[in-house]
C-alpha cells in the first residue's frame, strides 16, 4: 500500500515543471489583466434593472473566464497528446491516478487566465455590485424609506437614484465592494497556497534528482525546438520537390535553393513512426538508462508503453 501511494504521488510533479512554465503563466496572467481592464472600460455596462443585473453581472465574470479556460485547454499540448493517446492506444497503460493528474495538469494550466480574470473582476467590484445590489435587504439599511424596494436598489450601480437615497447608494456600494474584494483576496490566497503545496509535493515526490530533472526539461525543450525547425525545413524541401515534379520547375529563393541542395529528402516518414512519437509520455528507464521522450524511446528501439523485465516506468509524466 505504501509503495502504491508513493507511486501515485509521483504524478503530482505534473505542475510547474520548469521556469518556462512559470514565465508563460505570468505572461498569461498579465495579458488577462490588460484584457479585463479594457473590457471594464469599453464593454461593461450594468443594465440597472431587477433580474437582469444578476444575470449580467455573473455573465461578465463567468463567460470571459469560461472562454479563457477553453482557450487554455485548446492551447495545451497535453490536450492533444491525450486525444492522440486515447485514439491510438487507449488509456489502458495509465492508472486512475495518472489519468486524474494528467487532467489536473491540463486544467491547472488552463485555469491561470480565468482565475486571473475572476480575481481582477472581484477586486474591481463593478460586476459584483451590479449583480447583487438588488438583493441587499432594505431592513439592513438604517432609516431606508419603506416605499422603495428592489427596483430602486437595482439602479444603485448606475447612480440613477433620487437625491434622498444618495447616502444609501454609497453605503450599499461600499458594502458590496468590500465583499467583492474580500472574495478576490481570498481567491488569491487559496491559489497561492495550492501552488505552494503543489511545488512542495512536486520536489518531494519526484523520482529524479534535481539536476536530472533540470536536464530532462532542457532536453524536452531542445528536442521540441529542433523537431519543429527540422520539420519545417523537411516539409519545405518535400513540397519543393513535388511542385517541381508537377510544373517541371520550382521558384525558390537563394536560401531555399541552399536548403534543397544541403538536405536531400528522399521521402516521408510512415504513419507508424508518427504514431510512435505522438501521445502522452511517461518517463521510462531501460536497463538503467533514461528515456526522455517518445522520440528518444523510438530512436532506442524500445517498443510498447508498459513495464517489462528490461524496462522500468518511473511513473512520471512529462509536462
Amino acid at each position: 500500500m505504501a509503495a502504491l501511494i508513493a507511486e501515485n504521488f509521483r504524478f503530482l510533479s505534473l505542475f510547474f515543471k520548469s521556469k518556462d512554465v512559470m514565465i508563460f503563466n505570468g505572461l498569461v496572467a498579465l495579458g488577462t489583466v490588460g484584457s479585463e481592464e479594457l473590457f471594464s472600460v469599453v464593454a461593461f455596462n450594468c443594465p440597472c434593472s431587477p433580474a437582469r443585473n444578476y444575470i449580467y453581472g455573473l455573465a461578465a465574470i463567468g463567460v470571459p473566464a469560461l472562454a479563457l479556460f477553453l482557450i487554455g485547454v485548446i492551447w495545451n499540448n497535453h490536450t492533444w497528446n491525450l486525444v492522440a493517446e486515447c485514439h491510438k492506444r487507449g488509456t489502458k497503460n495509465f492508472s486512475a491516478a495518472a489519468t486524474f493528474l494528467l487532467f489536473g495538469s491540463i486544467m491547472g494550466r488552463a485555469a491561470v487566465a480565468p482565475v486571473t480574470w475572476s480575481v481582477i473582476s472581484l477586486l474591481r467590484g463593478e460586476a459584483y455590485i451590479c449583480a447583487l445590489s438588488e438583493f441587499v435587504r432594505p431592513s439592513s439599511l438604517d432609516k431606508f424609506p419603506a416605499e422603495y424596494g428592489a427596483e430602486v436598489l437595482a439602479r444603485f450601480p448606475c447612480k440613477d437614484v433620487p437625491e434622498n437615497l444618495t447616502k444609501f447608494r454609497d453605503e450599499v456600494t461600499r458594502r458590496l465592494r468590500y465583499e467583492s474584494q474580500l472574495f478576490g483576496w481570498l481567491l488569491i490566497g487559496i491559489v497561492a497556497v495550492l501552488v505552494f503545496l503543489t511545488k512542495c509535493l512536486k520536489h518531494c515526490c519526484s523520482p529524479l534528482s534535481y539536476r536530472q530533472e533540470a536536464y530532462w526539461a532542457q532536453y524536452r525543450s531542445n528536442e521540441d525546438k529542433l523537431f519543429r525547425r527540422t520539420a519545417e525545413v523537411h516539409s519545405r524541401i518535400l513540397a519543393a520537390k513535388n511542385v517541381k515534379q508537377f510544373f517541371g520547375f520550382v521558384a525558390l529563393d537563394k536560401e531555399e535553393k541552399e536548403l534543397v541542395q544541403e538536405f536531400p529528402v528522399e521521402g516521408v516518414q510512415p504513419s507508424p513512426q508518427w504514431n510512435a512519437i505522438t501521445g502522452v509520455y511517461i518517463y521510462r528507464e531501460n536497463k538503467g538508462f533514461p528515456l526522455y521522450s517518445r522520440l528518444h524511446k523510438w530512436a532506442k528501439g524500445v517498443e510498447g508503453n508498459g513495464p517489462s523485465p528490461e524496462s522500468h516506468e518511473m511513473l512520471f509524466l512529462a509536462s
